[in-house]
């Protein structure tokens, strides 16, 4: 492998910068809604405040217990690391890319409480990222660990329960 060799991108490199392209993205696009009165949103506060925390503690717990259950293991980079091991315990028994999906309910909360139909759009072409992201993560896996088809089978990928 040569000194410059992360410029041809074969252990995900583009994906990580997409990544954070697309957070910076999110945090400072403006929240706006045209048809979200300050009337309307007080309406919406006591329904607003409990998404938001229930997406955040959400986001919190799969991104929490997801960086603990591989912390040997992690890397910005998608590719899997050469001493890897196939972790199917604690949240990744629930979905499998907990990482992932907590970027993801965190958006949400924050889309849900603002009702920013610019974070909507961002939220959108996430998902679909992390989903192209996973996928490509989920290559690399099943190459190094033979038993991931089958764990990919049983366990959704980045929504609890639904996907």
């Amino acid at each position: 492998m040569t000194r410059f060799s992360f410029l041809k991108g074969h252990r995900g490199e583009y994906l990580v910068v997409l990544q954070f392209v697309l957070f910076f993205a999110f945090v400072f696009t403006p929240a706006w809604n045209p048809l979200a009165t300050p009337a309307l949103m007080d309406a919406l506060a006591p329904l607003r405040w409990p998404a938001l925390i229930a997406f955040w503690a959400v986001a919190l717990v799969l991104g929490g217990f997801g960086s603990v259950h591989i912390r040997e293991y992690l890397t910005p980079l998608p590719y899997p690391v050469d001493h890897s091991q196939l972790v199917k315990h604690g949240v990744y028994a629930r979905v499998r890319h907990p990482l992932y999906s907590s970027q993801l309910f965190a958006a949400a909360g924050w889309v849900l409480f603002t009702l920013s139909i610019p974070h909507l759009a961002i939220l959108v072409i996430g998902f679909v990222f992390f989903d192209y992201k996973a996928s490509k993560e989920e290559g690399w896996l099943t190459e190094r660990h033979p038993e991931y088809a089958e764990y990919a089978k049983e366990v959704k990928k980045l929504v609890p329960f639904l996907y």
